[in-house]
C-alpha cells in the first residue's frame, strides 16, 4: 500500500516502484490523504475534483488495483488551513488508514521521511499518520519514500551552471545517502512513470516559474531514465521477518 499526501506525489516519488510491483504480480493499492485542492495550478475551479480524476488516471497507468482517498482537506504549503490534513487528529487518521491496511492484509506500507521530503505540512503528517497506522494494523514493513539528498544536491549544482539559485533550502531536505536502505531500479518502467506523471496535467502550469513536473516531462527519454530511474526508501521498522 502506497500512502501519499496529494495527487501527483505517487507518480513523482513512487511511480516506478508501483509499476514494477504491479508488473511482477503484486496487488498495489494507492491511498491519498487529500484531493490537493490548494495545489498551485493555472486552473482554480473544481481543482480538487479534477486532481482526483488525474490520480485515478495515474493509478490506472501504474497498474493499481485500488485507489482510496481519506477525504481530508489540502492544508496548503504553509499548513495554515484550520481543517486541513496537517491539523487532523493523528490517531483518528491513523485508524482510518489502519482499516484499509487490515482489509488489504498489506505486507508493506510506504510513507514519507520525518521531514516530509521538503517540509510540506501534509507530507510531514503522512509520516506521522502512516507510522502509527502501521503499528495499529501490525503491518510488518514500512518504507519511507524519499530522495537521495547527496544525489539531489549534485544535480542541483550542475543546474546552477545554467541558472543561479540558492541551494540552502535543499541542504536539509529528504534523506542523507547513508540513511537510505533501499534503492529501487525502475529504469525499465520509466515510460510508465512518465505517463503517470503526464496524467497530472493541472500540475504542469501555474506560478511564476516552470513547474517541476513540467520540466521533468520535457526531458528526453534517456535523460529521464537517468534522472528518475531510481527511487529511494528508508526502512525504519520491521515487526516480523
Amino acid at each position: 500500500m502506497f500512502f501519499h499526501a496529494h495527487p501527483d506525489d505517487e507518480a513523482l516519488l513512487t511511480g516506478g516502484t508501483m509499476a514494477r510491483l504491479a508488473q511482477e504480480g503484486h496487488r498495489v493499492v494507492l491511498v491519498v490523504a487529500t484531493a490537493g485542492e490548494l495545489g498551485l495550478s493555472a486552473r482554480q475551479t473544481d481543482l480538487g475534483a479534477v486532481r482526483t480524476r488525474e490520480a485515478h488516471a495515474s493509478a490506472r497507468v501504474l497498474g493499481c488495483a485500488r485507489v482510496e482517498f481519506l477525504g481530508y482537506r489540502d492544508s496548503g504549503l504553509e499548513g495554515r488551513r484550520r481543517h486541513g490534513f496537517a491539523r487532523a487528529d493523528v490517531g483518528e487518521a491513523a485508524e482510518r488508514l489502519a482499516e484499509l491496511l487490515h482489509e488489504e492484509r498489506a505486507d508493506l506500507l510506504t510513507t514519507y521521511d520525518p521531514n516530509g521530503g521538503y517540509g510540506h505540512p501534509d507530507h510531514v503528517q503522512v509520516h506521522r499518520v502512516g507510522t502509527l497506522a502501521a503499528e495499529l494494523a501490525g503491518t510488518p514493513r514500512v518504507w519511507e519514500a524519499t530522495v537521495d539528498r547527496t544525489r539531489l544536491l549534485r544535480g542541483l549544482r550542475l543546474a546552477r551552471l545554467i541558472r543561479r539559485f540558492d541551494l540552502t533550502p535543499f541542504e536539509k531536505t529528504y534523506t542523507a545517502h547513508h540513511e537510505i536502505t533501499h534503492s529501487v531500479d525502475v529504469r525499465q518502467y520509466a515510460h510508465v512513470k512518465r505517463a503517470a506523471m503526464a496524467a497530472h496535467a493541472t500540475q504542469t502550469t501555474g506560478g511564476e516559474s516552470t513547474r517541476t513536473l513540467a520540466a521533468l516531462l520535457k526531458l528526453p527519454p534517456p535523460l529521464f531514465r537517468l534522472i528518475l530511474g531510481t527511487e529511494w526508501y528508508v526502512e525504519r521498522k520491521r515487526l516480523r521477518a
